[in-house]
């Protein structure tokens, strides 16, 4: 009986950890990843107190995808965040999934590669050569997954929120210089959840700038990942989420953001809540208010 019972936990485990509640999950790339530098395994996964999992240095990226009843033709690459340390992979990943699930759309969390020295050429390319990576299977396998090709989004929080923002405004060259493959690569729409948006001195959150730019960018390179200063008036329309008091990453980048997209002529809605903090995920507790249930009305505005 106990042979069974260990079998059975082990079962739960496997299950658990591969992101099965639901969804398929299976290897972001079928061949070589791009920017790979081969490494020892360094994946780690913490269950934290809360019962949810943070996966730290992540070297093989993977996508689950989660596939609603009935689709409405919709479909979301999520990038949970993690400081670019690891990713919060249920609370900001499989949980809004289920959710965005309920409404019809099709939800695909993205396990992108954590940059680091030792398992990417160029860390700081990694994690965007994922996100357009994500976007290209969801355009390529659209009439198998019941999804409109031109309906396809990208949503991030926190750091995840600064990988959305990246492929929103860099997505006229491909991460990833040898691809040959020329699925567009724009989002049709892009959600920003507390989100790092500027890697600019007054407003980067520090250690996301560091893990992924190292510890001593060159100016250029610091404005090139400050996506306040990407957008274009062919950027994609915003909705974006934010605590006033957060003291993690400053309100201000999604202010800078939103107001970027206003000088360009870029349709944006935004909501900021007084109190929050920081990393509240879905639910904020501090107000009755539900973020996502605006956000599902913007969404539906949008395919009229």
């Amino acid at each position: 009986m106990k042979k069974i019972l260990l079998l059975l936990a082990v079962i739960v485990k496997i299950t658990l950890l591969s992101g099965q509640e639901g969804g398929e999950t299976l290897p972001l790339y079928q061949g070589e990843i791009p920017n790979f530098k081969a490494s020892e395994p360094l994946e780690q996964v913490e269950t934290r107190p809360n019962g949810q999992r943070f996966i730290s240095y992540t070297t093989q990226p993977t996508y689950t995808l989660f596939k609603p009843k009935r689709p409405n033709g919709m479909a979301v690459v999520i990038c949970p965040g993690g400081g670019y340390r690891g990713t919060s992979i249920d609370k900001e990943g499989y949980l809004v999934a289920k959710e965005l699930n309920a409404v019809g759309i099709t939800a695909v969390v993205l396990k992108y590669r954590i940059p680091d020295d030792r398992s990417n050429v160029d860390k700081s390319l990694a994690p965007l050569q994922d996100a357009q990576q994500a976007i290209r299977l969801v355009r390529q396998n659209a009439v198998k997954w019941k999804v409109n090709p031109d309906q396809v989004g990208i949503m991030g929080f926190s750091a995840g929120g600064h990988l959305a923002s990246t492929a929103a405004t860099h997505y006229k060259t491909p991460a990833d210089p040898n691809a040959k493959d020329k699925t567009n690569l724009r989002p049709d729409f892009v959600v920003l959840i507390y989100p790092v948006i500027s890697f600019t001195d007054s407003l980067a959150h520090m250690g996301s700038r560091e893990n992924l730019l190292g510890p001593s960018p060159p100016e250029d390179q610091i404005k090139l990942y400050s996506n306040e200063l990407q957008v274009t008036s062919d950027s994609p329309p915003a909705f974006l989420v934010h605590a006033g008091d957060d003291k993690t990453v400053k309100v201000e980048n999604s202010i800078a953001y939103y107001l970027a997209c206003l000088h360009h002529g870029v349709d944006a809605e935004m909501h900021i809540y007084p109190k929050g903090g920081h990393g509240f995920g879905m639910l904020n507790t501090t107000t009755a208010d539900k973020w996502m249930n605006r956000l599902k009305i913007w969404l539906d505005g949008l395919k009229k």
